[in-house]
């Protein structure tokens, strides 16, 4: 019971976290020349257009999961490797940003909440707090240096002329290092994830005694 009211309640927090993060990709990639992802119908809000089902029951069940890639063409681009490289912070970016606005309106509602002790407002407030902690997780995740991964592309984007010599024999074992650094994940995340929550929690139990 506890694992399927888990599941239940981190749907909306996948759904926020997945849809920011596309949206990102798409809106400055968008800003900066590349109409790719307007003319597929990933400029928008709607987590209808950047979910993967199969990466989003993934994720349910295992913790680990994708949504759909954004499509880019960094050859639209005025500045390629410059421009790229601000579509490829700008969806880890928005993780850690909806993390710290909704720490802040789980801050309000502690406040608003303070005193009840229905189920309602437990289960709300534990499905604000793990929007909190997915963006947070999906922050850091993102970042690690794996072929298809943002973290890999930023790498690419900053260090172009090193990529071009050793490109070919990443992507040949691509799919190796895929599944070692995805083992591994969660330890090599952990820390900073942890930290970087801790200081959220204090915004939120700051924002609950503003008022």
């Amino acid at each position: 019971m506890n694992f399927m009211l888990t599941a239940v309640l981190s749907i909306p927090a996948i759904l926020v976290a997945f849809t920011f993060h596309e949206y990102a990709h798409a809106w400055m990639a968008d800003r900066l020349g590349d109409k790719t992802a307007r003319f597929q119908g990933r400029l928008t809000l709607n987590p209808l257009a950047h979910v993967d089902p199969m990466g989003f029951i993934m994720i349910l069940i295992f913790g680990f999961g994708w949504a759909k890639p954004t499509p880019v063409n960094p050859r639209a681009f005025k500045n390629y490797y410059k421009d790229d490289l601000k579509v490829s912070i700008a969806g880890p970016l928005a993780n850690l940003i909806v993390a710290i606005i909704f720490a802040v309106i789980t801050g309000i509602f502690f406040r608003l909440a303070m005193g009840s002790s229905g189920d309602l407002a437990y289960l709300t407030a534990k499905m604000l707090l793990m929007i909190v902690t997915i963006n947070v997780n999906l922050f850091f995740f993102n970042l690690l240096p794996v072929p298809g991964f943002d973290g890999f592309n930023i790498l690419e984007d900053l260090f172009p002329s090193a990529f071009r010599r050793i490109g070919d024999q990443i992507y040949k074992y691509q799919m190796i290092i895929f599944f070692i650094v995805v083992f591994f994940a969660w330890k090599v995340i952990s820390g900073p994830s942890a930290l970087v929550i801790d200081q959220l929690l204090k915004l939120m139990y700051f924002v609950a005694n503003l008022f």
